[in-house]
């Protein structure tokens, strides 16, 4: 019995409205990478279905940047801790680990020998360091700023310069190595986002909050130029990034557009309109050999078209947020993979959207598929809306309000479904309320319908599950209970509805016998914290359970002691929800944003 990784979703870069977003070039041209949360995101350029996650750092990582060897990507987090680790291995062996600031890493830049690196950010002494990367000891000085440095580079030819932009509206250059501080270079008027040197070491730019683009002298650092005049663009300057022949570069801002920018002649040769939305507000971008990707605020990442500037060749959309939920449902005899608030991917080539029309104003907490292709989902908004998968669009009918949050929804045939609230259990049929449980003496945690729609299982708190019959519009207490080991965290029936699973916080995986009085069939053990998540294989000979302990165990039913287990699912990251896309393809979601699949063989 074994598993294997089959694909990895990634998540998109975190994004914070204002903040700029490092995004690092493969030398080989074959990767870009980024971060989100604790994770460093390497992904293919080409097929960014193609995608391999870092989760090493103990704190949020800010930025990672490749070596120019290309051996090595060096990552900083918001502790001020530096890790350089291999690129060419699986396991990504760490190589040296250093903690160059007190506070949270802004950008990293190397030598072209990839011997020496530059770090910069916020700290209490000091805001910057640069250093041997396999000593840690210091070739320089970055002082010279009186607030946090926001972006460093250093020049790629000898004789080798370097330039910091800083909050305190000011740049530095620097000679060496050592690194000594030559001069200040005062041209901004806000903050310092982004410095840059060409690929050829003529030439560096900076950019600002202000909307300006300067251009400097790359060996004297004397200033050029201005690029586009007084304004470069109409809002701040977030990132900007050279053509590999250093003739070029594009910037991405605030005012939701990317400019090509022709450097001789001072201006900019097409403008990328990239939306009206807040959200599309671009705050990072990568100019990769023939690939021009920007940024948006919304986490999506945008594959520019020098052709056509008001519409991208792709965008790759995602989560960039905790994913609490998952299902699959087939199309057109096709996989889907649908997931958090409203996404759904094919889950063979990772192509995935969100549906259209308003959904959700808040997180969803659990989905499941009703009949008739239909998705039911409930929402901390207090609604539960059911969307038809045909269409992939939210209608705007049909959204049922409820008393009070819903914390679990259940669906089965006949158009029905039972959402567990806070204190209520409602039973819907065809999309409207038809009957209500108040007053109860217990308190409800999660439901599940019966395939056949004969029975309500409901399990509390008190860790009993009660079976309530489904009779016509009712629901009927007829004193029927079964004792789960702990407070009920999730449950779910068979699909051949001959078994009902149950987890609890006690760590324990319970499976009752339907036929035979709700008689227990095994208990499972393995968990080592509470298991929040459970999904029935197609086969209904095995389920499987994840949770807090970041632990996935798939259980038979018949034998508790045949089992697979994967151990580091989402590493660091607790597992929020499982499916399964067919019997040997399990599907994991969790709170580092990805989605992943897994081969399964008993």
């Amino acid at each position: 019995m074994s598993h294997e990784l089959k694909h990895v979703f990634a998540s998109l870069p975190q994004m914070e409205r204002g903040v700029a977003k490092v995004i690092g070039g493969d030398p080989k041209g074959n990767n870009f990478v980024y971060t989100n949360g604790k994770c460093v995101i390497i992904r293919n350029i080409q097929n960014p279905a193609i995608a391999d996650i870092y989760t090493e750092h103990a704190h949020t990582v800010t930025v990672a940047k490749y070596s120019p060897s290309g051996f090595y990507i060096a990552s900083g987090d918001v502790s001020g801790k530096i890790r350089i680790w291999d690129t060419t291995q699986k396991e990504h062996i760490l190589k040296y680990e250093y903690t160059p600031l007190s506070g949270k890493v802004k950008d990293i830049a190397w030598t072209e020998d990839s011997k020496r690196m530059a770090v910069v950010g916020d700290g209490r002494e000091k805001f910057g360091s640069v250093f041997l990367w396999d000593t840690g000891s210091s070739v320089g000085d970055l002082s010279g700023h009186s607030k946090l440095i926001n972006s460093v580079d250093i020049k790629q030819t000898r004789p080798y310069r370097l330039v910091t932009g800083s909050d305190d509206t000011c740049g530095s250059f620097f000679k060496g190595p050592p690194f000594k501080f030559e001069f200040t270079l005062h041209d901004h008027n806000q903050f310092v986002n982004c410095v840059r040197f060409s690929p050829d070491g003529n030439r560096f730019v900076t950019a600002g909050a202000d909307g300006q683009l300067f251009l400097h002298d790359g060996k004297e650092g004397t200033l050029i130029s201005t690029l586009g005049g007084e304004k470069a663009h109409k809002g701040g300057i977030y990132a900007v990034s050279w053509s590999p022949d250093s003739s070029q570069l594009i910037s991405a801002s605030g005012d939701k557009t990317v400019k090509l920018w022709d450097v001789g002649a001072g201006t900019a040769v097409t403008t990328f309109n990239l939306g009206t939305e807040v959200t599309d507000q671009q705050l990072g971008c990568l100019w990769q050999n023939d690939h021009l990707l920007t940024i948006s605020l919304s986490g999506y990442i945008n594959y520019l078209d020098k052709n056509n500037p008001n519409r991208p060749i792709r965008t790759i959309k995602g989560h960039s947020k905790s994913i609490q939920c998952v299902t699959v449902h087939k199309k057109d005899g096709r996989p889907y993979i649908y997931s958090g608030t409203s996404h759904y991917w094919d889950a063979e080539t990772g192509e995935n959207d969100c549906f259209t029309g308003k959904g959700h104003s808040n997180q969803v907490s659990q989905m499941v598929i009703g009949q008739a292709s239909e998705l039911v989902t409930c929402s901390m908004d207090d609604t539960l809306r059911y969307t038809n998968l045909n269409k992939t669009e939210y209608s705007a009918s049909d959204v049922v309000k409820m008393d009070f949050q819903p914390k679990s929804v259940s669906a089965a045939s006949g158009g029905l479904s039972v959402a567990v609230c806070i204190g209520q259990i409602v039973l819907l049929k065809d999309k409207k309320k038809v009957f209500t449980l108040d007053n109860l003496d217990y308190e409800a945690e999660v439901g599940a319908i019966h395939p056949g729609g004969t029975v309500a299982a409901v399990g509390g708190a008190d860790g009993d599950i009660r079976l309530y019959s489904i009779q016509g519009n009712t629901l009927k207490d007829e004193g029927q209970t079964i004792k789960a080991t702990g407070a009920v965290t999730a449950m779910a029936y068979s699909n051949d509805g001959a078994y009902l699973a149950v987890i609890d916080d006690k760590k324990v995986a319970t499976a009752f016998t339907v036929a035979d009085s709700y008689s227990v069939k095994n208990e499972f053990y393995g968990h080592h914290a509470k298991p929040v998540t459970l999904a029935w294989s197609p086969d209904n000979e095995h389920f499987a359970t994840g949770g807090m302990d970041m632990m996935v165990f798939i259980w038979t039913i018949s034998d508790p002691d045949k089992r697979v287990k994967l151990s580091d699912t989402h590493r660091l990251h607790h597992v929020t929800g499982l499916a399964w896309v067919d019997e040997h393809t399990l599907v994991t979601t969790s709170h580092d944003a990805s989605i992943k699949q897994w081969t399964i063989t008993y």
